[in-house]
Order: C-alpha cells, then sequence, then structure tokens
C-alpha cells in the first residue's frame, strides 16, 4: 500500500468544523435549518447527480445494495443489542451510526490515491450504498427513538433521495442524458455537502459543554465503527478473494469502506429527529480524530494479506 498522508484531509474538515464551532459561538447561528437543508436538498441533488453521471449497471449496483444489505444487517443488530445498555434516543442513535461511515469527504480522497480508475467507480457506487441505508432503514430506525411507527414511517416517505434515487434510476435505464449546463450545475451541490456537514458538527459542539460527554456512547461507537466494520468488510473481502469474484482494487474498496471514521450525517439525521446530536457530534470528532492513525495501520496489516489469498 503506498504512503497515505490523511493530515491534509484531516485539517481541512477539522477547519470546517471550526468554521462551524465559531458560527454557533460568535454568530449564535441554529444548525437545525441547516440539517434541514442538508436533508430535503443538499443530499438528494447530490445524490441523483452522482447516478446520472455514473453509469450504473447491474455489477456496480450489486456493489450499492450489497453495501445497504451489510448497513442494514449491522444497524439493526446493535439496534437490538444497545436496548439492554443505552436509553431508547442514545439506542437509535449508535444503531444508526452503526450502520455509515464518512465514505465522502474522508473517505474519497483516500481512494483516489490509493485505487485506479476502475477501483475509484467501484468505491463510487459503494459510498452510494452508504447514503441509501442512511435515508431509508438507517432514518427509520432512528426515528424510532423519538416516535411511534406510522409517524417514521410517514417521515421516511417525505424524504426526497428515495425519489432522487428512484429518478436517477429511471434516467439511466432510459438512456436520458441531463443537459450538461444543469449536470455542472448540480455538481456543486457536493461541495455544499461537504462543507456544511463539517460545519454542523461545530455547531452542535458549539452549543454543548465538554461535561455532555457520555463515556458509555463514545465506546459504543468506536467498537462499532473501529472494529465491527473493519471485521464485516473483512470477511466479505475475504469471502469474495476465495471465491475468485474479486479484484484487488474491489478488496481495497471494501476495506476502505469499513476503515473510515463515523459519518457527519450521524449528526445531520440527529439534529433532524432531535435524538442526542450532542454526543453524535463528540463521537464523530473524536472518531476523525483518530482515523488517521487506525486507516494505515489496518489497511498495512489487513490488504497484503488478503490480496495474497
Amino acid at each position: 500500500m503506498p504512503d497515505v498522508d490523511l493530515s491534509q484531509s484531516l485539517w481541512m474538515l477539522l477547519a470546517f468544523v471550526g468554521l462551524g464551532w465559531v458560527a454557533a459561538r460568535r454568530l449564535k447561528l441554529d444548525p437545525r435549518p441547516i440539517a434541514t437543508l442538508l436533508i430535503y436538498l443538499i443530499s438528494p441533488l447530490t445524490f441523483f447527480n452522482a447516478l446520472t453521471q455514473g453509469q450504473p449497471s447491474v455489477d456496480k449496483l450489486a456493489l450499492t445494495f450489497s453495501v445497504v444489505l451489510l448497513s442494514s444487517i449491522l444497524c439493526l443488530a446493535v439496534n437490538a443489542v444497545a436496548g439492554r445498555f443505552y436509553g431508547e434516543q442514545e439506542r437509535a442513535l449508535l444503531a444508526f451510526s452503526a450502520g455509515t461511515g464518512n465514505t465522502g469527504y474522508f473517505g474519497f480522497p483516500i481512494a483516489l490515491v490509493l485505487l485506479p480508475p476502475e477501483g475509484v467507480t467501484q468505491y463510487l457506487f459503494c459510498m452510494l450504498g452508504i447514503s441509501l441505508y442512511e435515508f431509508t432503514v438507517g432514518f427509520y430506525i432512528s426515528a424510532r427513538g423519538q416516535f411511534s411507527v406510522r409517524e417514521s414511517l410517514s417521515r421516511l416517505a417525505r424524504l426526497p433521495l428515495i425519489y432522487a434515487f428512484a429518478g436517477g434510476m429511471l434516467i439511466s435505464a432510459l438512456g436520458w442524458q441531463v443537459p450538461q449546463p444543469v449536470s455542472e450545475g448540480l455538481g456543486y451541490f457536493k461541495y455544499c455537502f461537504t462543507v456544511l456537514g463539517m460545519m454542523i458538527i461545530g455547531m452542535t459542539l458549539g452549543r454543548i459543554s465538554w461535561r455532555a460527554v457520555d463515556g458509555a456512547f463514545v465506546v459504543g461507537c468506536v467498537v462499532t465503527r473501529f472494529v465491527v466494520w473493519p471485521l464485516a468488510t473483512l470477511a466479505l473481502a475475504v469471502a469474495l478473494r476465495l471465491l475468485g469474484d474479486a479484484s484487488d482494487s474491489l478488496v481495497l474498496a471494501f476495506l476502505l469502506v469499513g476503515a473510515v471514521p463515523m459519518a457527519a450525517n450521524v449528526v445531520v439525521i440527529a439534529m433532524e429527529l432531535n435524538i442526542r446530536p450532542e454526543k453524535g457530534a463528540i463521537a464523530v470528532l473524536l472518531t476523525t480524530l483518530a482515523a488517521p492513525l487506525l486507516i494505515p495501520l489496518y489497511l498495512g496489516l489487513v490488504l497484503p494479506w488478503v490480496l495474497g489469498l
């Protein structure tokens, strides 16, 4: 594995977090409208543009839905176990976080360094699987920490990302092309998503005290993100390798998905549903700080072994 300097990505992300903290402390900005904007406008448009530009095939969509399935299984498993140790809101937030990760603005720059063009495309469709999980199964489980089944399903049905996915698939299936000016305009939303997604962590941290740190919740997040996910993706990569169906780039893409820190969308969803966003923000920040140390160590240990199978 080539040496990867994660410091630049880390400092960029932390700068966005710092700007959010300043905005909350000095400008008294409320992060809740930004969370709503991310969920109902920026995320769907970003997702739609990625689908229409990525030319999805059966093989690529198989990657997407494999990740959705894995994320959903981990979410539901943690949701079942966490009920013994956490309150309803912490349980819902931990379960949501168990199925997702910062595959986008943290993992994607690493993928660009480590993977060939084919591998980058495979990684992108794994990213789409994470996003699709977040706004389907993950959102529903999170909503159940605060609302009834009926209200949770109602909120899920109002999420535009589901319809953005269906629209993107339909356009690709019919062979239609999005006009270039429209596509270029939609491309700007991914940068909005990156900046605002990290700033909302800082805004949430700017409104709380470090006395709000919940050690038990942080431990649960760290275990699910840095133990359960790496083991799950490692098992999947080994299985595919033994079956002879996995290229080196696909193996590395799966391993990278399992090694990234917690997703900023943990805070975005928690803010929208009012389920302990401050606890989510602290856990996301801590895992983001740890990731530059853990990712090279993990990939350096397991990648040569898996590729040798």
